[in-house]
């Protein structure tokens, strides 16, 4: 059975996502403040943990820095906080994924399965991944047609940029983690870069550049992967 942490000083809500996730047999921890979270987390190692970042005795981000030095565990932010700064700031931390309040519960329950999926894919690293018509393979550094048709060189760059995507997929990476990567601390937030990379990498990949299905921006956040072969045109559409 699939355990989680649920970490929120608001009763209420504690209480709902208990229900809501017994029910559809997870196992369920509750904790009302960062301290316990990283106790119950010690003692009970979770699957997955649901974090708000409003905690009475520390910041949800502190609790993540917690987390992850020792633990790779998914963790979901839930949180009142909209703005694109405080989103930045958890999953620059090691936050997976972030709903804000108000919630839906059938959307927090989708996220925890994706994540979930992703964290189960992700244990063995994908040695090739489709985007669109095009299969990449990560090891050789080889991108080339499905139909073997033609080979698409990338840029060194673009490599790097398409390493990182590709073994996170699904999850939405943000602009100053692929910065940091690529370029260096120096140049946490010379955006413009990814701008001008993510735009070339659409134009050689994506089939619709102007519309991306696999190369998707989050906007002020950063970027996610979405793998998978195109989406076929309606019949007698191109």
């Amino acid at each position: 059975m699939t355990s989680i942490l649920v970490v929120d000083d608001e009763p209420q809500i504690l209480r709902a996502l208990r229900i809501n996730l017994r029910a559809r047999n997870y196992d369920v921890d509750l904790a009302a403040d960062g301290a316990a979270a990283l106790r119950l987390a010690a003692a009970h190692p979770p699957d997955l943990v649901v974090l708000d970042l409003g905690l009475p005795d520390m910041d949800g981000v502190e609790v993540i820095r917690g987390l992850r030095g020792w633990t790779a565990v998914p963790i979901v932010v839930l949180s009142g906080r909209a703005g694109s700064g405080d989103k930045v700031a958890a999953l620059d931390a090691g936050a997976d994924d972030y709903v804000t309040k108000p919630f839906g519960v059938d959307e927090l329950l989708a996220r925890i399965r994706a994540v979930t999926r992703r964290t189960a894919a992700n244990a063995a690293p994908p040695s090739t991944v489709r985007i669109g018509q095009y299969t990449v393979d990560l090891a050789d550094r080889v991108v080339q047609a499905a139909d073997g048709s033609r080979e698409v060189r990338l840029t060194p760059t673009e490599w790097h940029l398409v390493e990182i995507l590709a073994r996170n997929p699904g999850k939405l990476v943000s602009q100053r983690e692929l910065l940091q990567e690529v370029w260096g601390t120096q140049y946490q937030t010379e955006t413009h870069y990814l701008r001008q990379y993510m735009a070339q990498l659409r134009r050689k990949l994506e089939d619709e550049p102007a519309h991306p299905r696999h190369l998707l921006t989050e906007p002020g956040m950063g970027y996610r992967f979405r793998p998978g072969p195109p989406t076929p045109s309606p019949q007698g559409h191109r």
